[in-house]
């Protein structure tokens, strides 16, 4: 296993460290497409910070149907690391899609996903651990965040205009550092296979009665790979999504 460059800089806690009295029982996963220069990294930096972060939990590594050699890394992670376990997609079904496959493999009370890119500092998820409760969604914002300002601005607009049509509130509603309790899946359906993903579980959630918390995390610069989320089919698949679920999320309440 590659060891992770946050390691070498002396971010990484210490394998002495140990989990505080009462950890969470903890299902982390990452949804992968074409991240063969990348899964490898996240998924050591998941291996060094767990153990100090819970003593039950485990590692998912979804690939969304990659046509690089993510599927052959993430298979010889798992066959490597009895608490990795893959997860494969024939072929591309889209971010959401890659969401719902981590949300229904994990077993463990809570659940946290973060993009297989690497964009992330993993020793930040004890913050989001610090505030986790059955009720309660435990959502990052990117504080700073490092992709260009067409990029920023067009996530801006978006996150305005799924808010206002769906009915929640969160400070950045597609950053991809979110702790969810496992409970709240069996309690919901979703249905979207694209961008939209996150702000539908946030909306039937918030429907539900969960309270949305959000806290500041750190963004990084991707280092390998591309990023697929300002592609126009995906833009457009997002739009489409929208409003379909904006009549499903009107829906008279659940009793």
């Amino acid at each position: 296993m590659v060891r992770p460059a946050a390691y070498d800089a002396g971010l990484m806690p210490s394998q002495d460290s140990q989990p505080d009295a009462g950890a969470p029982s903890l299902s982390v996963f990452f949804p992968c497409y074409n991240e063969a220069g990348n899964v490898e990294r996240v998924a050591g930096a998941a291996l060094e910070v767990l153990p100090t972060l819970a003593d039950d939990w485990e590692v998912i590594l979804v690939d969304d149907g990659s046509a690089d050699a993510t599927g052959e890394i993430i298979d010889r992670l798992a066959a490597g690391h009895e608490r990795i376990r893959a997860v494969h997609h024939q072929r591309n079904g889209g971010y959401g899609a890659a969401l719902r496959s981590g949300f229904a493999a994990a077993t463990k009370d809570y659940v946290f996903y973060t993009d297989g890119d690497g964009q992330f500092d993993l020793t930040e998820l004890g913050k989001l651990l610090a505030l986790r409760d059955p009720g309660v969604i435990v959502s990052g914002y990117r504080a700073r965040r490092r992709d260009g300002i067409v990029r920023r601005l067009n996530a801006r607009c978006w996150g305005w205009l799924v808010k206002r049509m769906l009915g929640f509130r969160c400070r950045d509603v597609d950053c991809a550092f979110k702790l969810y309790p496992r409970e709240l899946f069996g309690r919901i359906e979703l249905k979207s296979t694209g961008a939209l993903i996150d702000a539908e579980v946030l909306a039937r959630a918030a429907r539900l009665g969960y309270e949305i918390r959000d806290v500041p995390v750190t963004h990084l610069p991707r280092t390998a790979g591309e990023q697929t989320g300002a592609r126009l089919g995906v833009i457009v698949r997002a739009f489409r999504e929208l409003r379909k679920l904006r009549k499903d999320i009107r829906k008279p309440k659940p009793a």
